[in-house]
């Protein structure tokens, strides 16, 4: 029991972290929530938007990332994929937040420290991000091709337009969808109970961003081959300093 203890407790989360993202963007798709409702454990529901469930797949630069009292130059630089649910904590006073589903890294001592000290479930890619001519492309390759990525997105001076088919009626109101969200849960099972992990950013204000999405392989793969996701917003940022608080236990 003691073992037991020790280790739930160092998987909560347990260093605040500091980073800075260079560059980040963000995919939302629309599902149907039947088709992701089972992935919820107990203590969590969907955070639904005019009856879809939201899946967000969200790439990052992250440059200097270290517990946060540590100095930037003691930080490491890699890349970070994130597949999450927007969901809301069951009960009262709900709070919205992203449970995770998988998450990506090209850095093997990201892979290792990431899972020693979360759940968040790291698996470790090979990445590539080109910019050229305005296009920033975006390439992810997984060991068994479960999670690969080939992504490209386009500036321009004028402001990008919702995909084709998107639920959303504004772009304010996929803004609210566009992560990241005031925390990130997490299961704890040895407690079964939900922990959270507030985040703090600064400078946070995304830009929609036209995309063209040649490869997602994730979405090809159980349960989401058994749907028709809707990609319904694309977002990206530069430039954020961002924080993770410590995991605390909220339910």
């Amino acid at each position: 029991m003691f073992k037991l203890t020790m280790l739930h407790l160092l998987q909560r989360h347990p260093i605040p972290i500091s980073a800075f993202f260079s560059r980040s963007l963000v995919l939302t798709y629309a599902v149907q929530p039947e088709i992701v409702e089972p992935m919820l454990p107990r203590g969590l529901v969907l955070d639904t938007y005019r009856g879809y469930a939201l899946l967000a797949i969200a790439l990052v630069q992250t440059k200097h990332l270290r517990p946060s009292f540590f100095p930037s130059a003691m930080g490491g630089d890699f890349f970070l994929s994130g597949y999450r649910i927007f969901t809301r904590l069951a009960g009262g006073a709900s709070k919205r937040g992203l449970r995770i589903l998988r998450s990506d890294t090209d850095s093997q001592w990201m892979v290792r420290a990431g899972n020693l000290l979360t759940h968040y479930n790291y698996r470790l890619c090979r990445a590539a991000v080109e910019e050229r001519d305005g296009e920033t492309r975006w390439t992810i390759q997984t060991p068994l091709s479960e999670a690969d990525l080939d992504i490209v997105a386009r500036e321009s001076g004028e402001q990008a337009a919702l995909p084709d088919g998107s639920p959303f009626a504004t772009l304010a109101e996929a803004r609210r969808f566009a992560g990241p969200l005031p925390y990130t849960f997490d299961y704890e099972e040895a407690t079964d109970s939900i922990i959270g992990i507030r985040a703090m950013r600064q400078e946070w204000n995304p830009r929609p961003i036209a995309v063209e999405v040649r490869r997602n392989t994730f979405l090809e793969r159980g349960p989401f081959c058994r749907s028709v996701p809707v990609l319904a917003n694309a977002f990206h940022v530069r430039d954020v300093p961002y924080h993770w608080q410590r995991g605390r236990r909220l339910s």
